[in-house]
């Protein structure tokens, strides 16, 4: 079996797809280009193709059906870069992948603290030889509420990494397990956002979550919240966000993702505009950490990655959109 590994990177990716090349006997075709129709030809002989968070329209999806392309496994938890209504009509199966949850969870803690610490202000002002302490004074963690909204693997992680630091965490989502609940307390969704001084999301890219933080449901919060996001920029309505930034309702923020994301991060823009304001404007906000969708790159999870979707393509298994298949 062959598969077409589109965005292929040498420097971190290559090892572990020839490993796992060898392990589930297959041929990976390296493409080190995005996907796109023009070359979608490169697929061909191959069952699936496997891929990263760059637009998978339907032209690429029938470019590929007639490469006789079967199975789009996409290395990513995330899927919304996918259409996957084309996929379905081509039927292509679809698949997304797991890895390992320390790798987002460690992050959003450090994510946290540093927000708390004023870390972006502190370093920054560093840079310039400036060791002032007056406007860094930071919050402990300790004495606040931490609010978890969504508690997956990797909230339900989240939340076990918290209960170290003694904090009170409050947590939300529409199916509870047992294990949160050795550590937190569920409440509504509407509580958890009056109550928390901090609060993390860790839920999908869904219609129920989009926009979830809009000029409402913000207008409930504490003053001074702490937001930290490491799931979905569309869970945030980016111009009432920075709204509410720039009035000091939201007290400080630290973003792995943001909205329309999508064609710019994971690439080298410095000497360019990229066309995306409100990305510009967060970036220089001195409470707003902004950062280039890294909490999951690690080591471990860059291995999960290359391995479920190889062995997803291997195995048929379209965990998103079932297709053909084989």
């Amino acid at each position: 079996m062959k598969i077409a590994a589109y965005n292929y990177r040498d420097f971190d990716e290559a090892r572990y797809f020839e490993k796992f090349a060898s392990v589930y006997g297959v041929e990976i075709v390296p493409i080190r280009e995005t996907p796109s129709p023009e070359n979608a030809g490169m697929a061909c002989g191959c069952e699936g193709v496997s891929v990263i968070t760059t637009p998978i329209t339907g032209d690429i999806i029938r470019a590929w059906k007639e490469a006789g392309v079967k199975h789009i496994s996409t290395r990513t938890i995330g899927y919304d870069h996918v259409d996957l209504e084309e996929a379905k009509k081509q039927g292509m199966a679809v698949s997304n992948v797991t890895y390992s949850t320390g790798s987002v969870a460690d992050y959003t803690v450090m994510l946290i603290l540093m927000a708390l610490r004023r870390m972006k202000s502190i370093i920054k002002r560093a840079e310039g030889m400036d060791y002032s302490l007056n406007g860094n004074i930071g919050r402990e963690i300790g004495s606040l509420t931490v609010g978890v909204v969504g508690t997956g693997k990797i909230g339900t992680h989240v939340i076990r990494n918290l209960s170290g630091f003694g904090c009170r965490i409050i947590a939300y989502d529409l199916y509870e397990n047992d294990t949160v609940k050795q550590y937190a307390s569920y409440c509504t969704l509407e509580e958890l956002f009056a109550e928390s001084d901090v609060i993390t999301f860790h839920t999908p890219a869904t219609p129920s979550s989009y926009h979830m933080v809009n000029a409402e449901t913000i207008r409930t919060m504490k003053d001074g919240v702490i937001i930290v996001n490491t799931a979905r920029g569309s869970i945030i309505d980016t111009p009432a966000f920075i709204e509410a930034l720039e009035q000091g309702k939201i007290g400080g923020a630290a973003l792995d993702v943001i909205e329309n994301e999508l064609g710019i991060f994971y690439g080298d823009y410095k000497y360019q505009v990229i066309g995306h304001r409100e990305m510009s404007i967060l970036k220089d906000l001195p409470n707003v950490l902004m950062l280039p969708h890294m909490a999951f790159y690690t080591e471990n999870s860059v291995s999960d990655m290359v391995e479920h979707s190889i062995s997803h393509i291997v195995n048929g298994d379209g965990n998103v959109v079932p297709g053909s298949g084989k």
